[in-house]
């Protein structure tokens, strides 16, 4: 019997030993081309090249997350299903009134990877150069400005209703199928101002068809340097972002995920990885399992006062 119980973890050091020895599915729940797609293949790419074995993308998208999400808790966990998650797996427990999944129980996490910021954008109608022109200016209306995102629920709008509440101004929430279209209306002026994306409202930035604010993180961003933080600008505190990081099956030997997590954290100082990530707009982070793990759980306390608040639940 103690034979048998032995057998166990030798059997999984061996095979933790031998990690990887076949091609390593990359479960990325949003669809091919967005934001979480191009920053998960870059990084899919160094893996693939470290490891010496093929990293396949496979997009399983739907639900904010949730499908893809799903999946890789009832995966088998032997390091050869991984999970490319965002900053939604930490809003969807408070979102939504079943999930088929527990975020803390069915998956273990390996590394922070990257952050795409989000930044505070107006119509260039809009008569504030800065936040505190523009808080004043929304007060003035008295209720008749609205903000888009891209959906309710999304980081996109928790961020918004964030920053409206903690301002103090009053405005209409309109929640749109994503992000492209929320910007469109904005650049047509059919809303007054949101916040989303760095990589989705910069290139309205740069031909000047919105005006960018100020940016969410909790520091300046490299591609817009001159634009101060919300935190700079009279919100001390202030701190969103679209974060994105790896998680695998719990269970999965620790071995393998202290190796996955030592070739995430080697791929995203290489050069090609930084540049590419740079085109993107997003900024790149690092974690141990243990720190990642204990950012989620102030995630996931953070977000459900947040949603709480907003009073929205998803089916």
């Amino acid at each position: 019997m103690l034979a048998t119980a032995l057998a166990g973890p030798a059997a999984q050091a061996q095979g933790a030993a031998a990690w990887p020895a076949k091609p390593i599915t990359l479960i990325v729940p949003f669809p091919p081309g967005g934001p979480t797609d191009l920053v998960a293949r870059v990084l899919g790419q160094q893996l693939s090249e470290q490891l010496g074995q093929p990293v396949i993308v496979d997009n399983r998208p739907g639900a904010n997350g949730n499908i893809g999400n799903g999946m890789v808790a009832k995966a088998a966990p032997d390091g050869y299903t991984v999970l490319y998650n965002t900053s939604s797996i930490a809003l969807s427990p408070a979102l939504y009134k079943h999930m088929t999944y527990d975020v803390q129980r069915d998956l273990a996490p390996v590394a922070l990877t990257a952050v795409v910021p989000l930044a505070l954008v107006v119509h260039p109608s809009v008569p504030a150069s800065n936040v505190k022109e523009f808080i004043a200016y929304a007060k003035a209306q008295g209720g008749k400005l609205s903000y888009g995102s891209a959906g309710n629920g999304n980081v996109t709008h928790l961020t918004a209703f964030q920053f409206v509440r903690n301002a103090g101004i009053d405005a209409v929430h309109v929640p749109y199928r994503g992000s492209a279209p929320a910007d469109v209306d904005l650049v047509a002026g059919q809303i007054s101002f949101l916040t989303d994306t760095i990589n989705s409202v910069a290139p309205f930035v740069r031909d000047k068809r919105l005006k960018i604010l100020a940016v969410t993180t909790a520091k300046r961003i490299s591609l817009f340097p001159d634009v101060p933080t919300l935190a700079e600008s009279g919100m001390p505190g202030f701190e969103a972002g679209a974060w994105q990081g790896v998680m695998v099956p719990a269970g999965t030997p620790r071995p393998i995920i202290n190796r996955l997590n030592t070739e995430i954290l080697k791929a995203l100082k290489t050069p090609a990885v930084l540049e590419k990530l740079a085109l993107q707009g997003a900024e790149p982070l690092s974690s141990t399992p243990d720190e990642y793990g204990t950012y989620l759980k102030a995630e996931l306390a953070r977000w459900a006062g947040v949603v709480k608040a907003t009073g929205v639940t998803l089916e």
